[in-house]
């Protein structure tokens, strides 16, 4: 694979700042303390960064409320303008956020370089919807006046996670400040640095308080999620962080916009190429991102009829997802997040053998001398999973893939729908009857059709049952980020 990316000197693009920005400054924790940032493909130090409690979170709140003051009486084109050179600072610096991102979080430099692409897509492309927060009037007669109007909301608290850390943070502000919102954003504790460089270099350009950021662990977050002065809080994380998210918004009763976990299945029927079926299988896990994906196809359900020749075919298909240092530009597949997440996969794969799963490949760490160091995990696919094993319903967030054999579509289907997750699906047939019938049967709100993993840009995602609530990356996400007020005008006779 030839690689063009040229990357900076990692020291040298590492931020600055490592405390919370808030009100248009930099600010020491009011507790003092500070946790060691650590690159889990390397196992090596990324320095210090501020470990914020309740007290920086309410300040930041405080400084949120005044800059929404501000930010709401701007003409909407003139926050669009704002969102357009925010897109470009983004587009200016991709490589040095990718590779933050690489040493921070594991994840290989040229994916990314990618995800900042998205970013700078996603705040052109709500820039672009502002005028689109319209109203309606309603007929009321010759002597009165009924319109309807929308406004933002006020604070929004927006708590990130860490596969993708600098495209949530920069991409995900995109909507509620086009909306006229002021935002709190807290970074993932397992990888902030990302998040503190996009606030030097945006730092001055919004008015104060418009743009806050506040790392720290869940002190923060359930200060955010609970805050009176908080109007609405976002989350991408985990069903029981959403869980507690949902508790504590509504003591104040506020919305919530929740993407969260997924344990989404791929169905490949009788007709489909087993070859393409494979690729897909691989490409709809994110191998790239070692399976720490809420969206990924760790489900497959295989027709019995190509059911051996997809197996045969997989480990060539995962061959090119090969674990690297993410910071080398030629990795195709990176580090898990921490130790915890590391150990974490690792008993879902001991609990895969020992409840009679067949390995197909992967399994463990890779076979490479040149990574003695860091959290790697082969890609790991096992074969013959039934329904009643670990793999099969708990979401791992892990580079293992859970491979099951069905005959009888009505069976498969009430098996494939037997998790509380219902984030995604793909399904692979060359019949268009059938392809219709079974994305309708499906219980989850994103579903591809002879395609897997693939986002677009405007196409409303988000997911069913526990896996969410709300619709991202399209004008609906928009219009989530604010309320609509009716007016009524009596008007007097002449």
């Amino acid at each position: 694979m030839s690689v063009d990316l040229s990357l900076p000197d990692l020291a040298s693009v590492l931020p600055r700042h490592r405390t919370a920005f808030y009100g248009g400054a930099w600010h020491e924790p009011q507790g003092g303390r500070h946790v060691e940032v650590t690159s889990p493909g390397s196992g090596r130090s990324l320095g210090t960064v501020a470990d914020a409690g309740a007290v920086d979170a309410e300040a930041a709140i405080a400084a949120a409320r005044e800059g929404f003051r501000t930010w709401r009486a701007v003409p909407p084109l003139e926050r669009a303008k704002l969102l357009r050179r925010i897109a470009a600072i983004v587009r200016e610096h991709a490589t040095e956020l990718a590779l933050i991102d690489a040493a921070d979080c594991g994840n290989p430099v040229t994916a990314m370089r990618g995800d900042a692409d998205i970013a700078s897509a996603q705040l052109d492309f709500f820039a672009g919807l502002v005028t689109e927060m319209k109203g309606a009037s309603i007929p009321m007669g010759p002597d009165a006046v009924n319109f309807s109007v929308r406004e933002p909301r006020g604070v929004v608290a927006k708590i990130l996670p860490f596969n993708h850390p600098f495209m949530f943070c920069a991409g995900k502000i995109a909507a509620p400040l086009a909306a006229g919102n002021a935002v709190v954003v807290k970074p993932p504790e397992q990888a902030p640095l990302s998040s503190l460089r996009f606030a030097e270099l945006i730092d001055g350009l919004l008015p104060p308080g418009v743009f806050n950021l506040v790392p720290g662990g869940r002190e923060v977050g359930a200060v955010l999620a609970g805050h009176p002065s908080v109007a609405m809080v976002s989350l991408i994380g985990s069903v029981g962080t959403g869980r507690a998210v949902m508790r504590a918004a509504a003591d104040t009763i506020k919305p919530v916009m929740l993407e969260l976990g997924g344990k989404n299945a791929l169905i490949a029927f009788a007709d489909a190429d087993p070859g393409e079926v494979a690729a897909a299988m691989a490409a709809g896990m994110n191998f790239t991102w070692c399976g720490q994906s809420c969206g990924s196809t760790s489900r497959a359900f295989i027709h019995d009829d190509i059911y051996e020749a997809v197996l045969q075919a997989l480990p060539g298909a995962c061959a090119a997802f090969r674990p690297g240092l993410p910071t080398d530009a030629a990795t195709t597949m990176g580090a898990i997040v921490s130790r915890a997440q590391y150990d974490r996969v690792l008993d879902f794969i001991a609990s895969a053998r020992s409840q009679g799963a067949r390995l197909v490949t992967g399994g463990g760490r890779p076979d490479d001398a040149a990574l003695p160091d860091g959290f790697y995990v082969a890609p790991t696919v096992f074969a013959d999973v039934t329904p009643e094993m670990r793999i099969a319903r708990e979401e791992i967030f892990g580079p293992v893939l859970a491979v099951a054999r069905w005959r009888d579509e009505a069976a498969m289907l009430q098996e494939v729908n037997a998790v509380d997750y219902g984030l995604t699906c793909s399904i692979w047939t060359r019949d268009l009857d059938r392809a219709h019938r079974t994305a309708a049967a499906v219980e989850a709100g994103y579903v591809w059709i002879n395609e897997v993993s693939k986002h677009f840009l405007g196409a409303p995602f988000g997911g069913a049952k526990q896996s969410g609530i709300g619709r991202e990356e399209c004008l609906e996400e928009l219009i989530a980020y604010t309320q609509e007020k009716n007016i009524h005008l009596r008007l007097r006779r002449a």
